[in-house]
């Protein structure tokens, strides 16, 4: 572990991913990068290099993505609510954790960030900043940190906004990273040819 956050992780991995297999049979979670990792599993392990437990949820039925997960160290969560949206996912994630004082929410389809871009948000979020978002070139990408004063908005969320609306909503802390990782998820098997 590179820098020890006191941050929970949640990696949502409960999304249907209908523009990367429109007939359902593929996972783009499940899918090899060009190392031979998978998408889901690379998301995974770069988040664990920060934070000490990270919250894996999937949807009901997804025990193969589960299995990844778990055998890559995360806790699984099944969310009986994710085919309503993210922020159902989102809700139970952080639900599950009573002990957490913070999180650091991220996305298993964004095997691409670069652990700096992860331990820059930890840091601000350990060090005070109640909600916290990296960016690049002045777009806003992922992972983003929640501190303790969301927890209630964050367990009230259902639906696909997420946490839309309390980032648009509240005071957001910057953090400046140069690292394109933050904006790149994997929607098309396309978009693995380009890792």
């Amino acid at each position: 572990m590179a820098y020890a956050s006191l941050a929970t992780g949640v990696l949502l991995a409960a999304g249907t991913g209908s523009r990367f297999d429109p007939n359902g049979l593929r996972n783009k979670l499940l899918a090899p990068l060009p190392e031979g990792t998978c998408v889901a599993r690379e998301s995974a392990q770069r988040l664990l290099r920060v934070v000490p437990k990270v919250i894996a949820v999937v949807r009901p039925g997804a025990e193969a993505l589960a299995h990844v997960l778990n055998d890559a160290g995360c806790d699984v969560v099944f969310a009986p609510g994710a085919a309503r949206g993210m922020g159902a996912s989102l809700a139970a994630g952080v639900e599950t954790d009573h002990e957490a004082e913070s999180w650091i929410v991220a996305l298993a389809d964004m095997p691409c960030i670069a652990v700096e871009s992860i331990e820059a948000v930890a840091r601000a979020l350990d060090g005070g900043a109640s909600l916290v978002a990296p960016f690049y070139r002045g777009q806003r990408g992922h992972p983003v940190g929640f501190g303790y004063a969301h927890r209630a908005a964050l367990v009230a969320l259902d639906g696909d906004a997420g946490a839309r609306a309390l980032l648009s909503t509240h005071p957001l802390t910057r953090v400046e990273v140069d690292d394109p990782g933050i904006l790149r998820d994997v929607d098309t098997p396309a978009d693995l040819k380009g890792l």
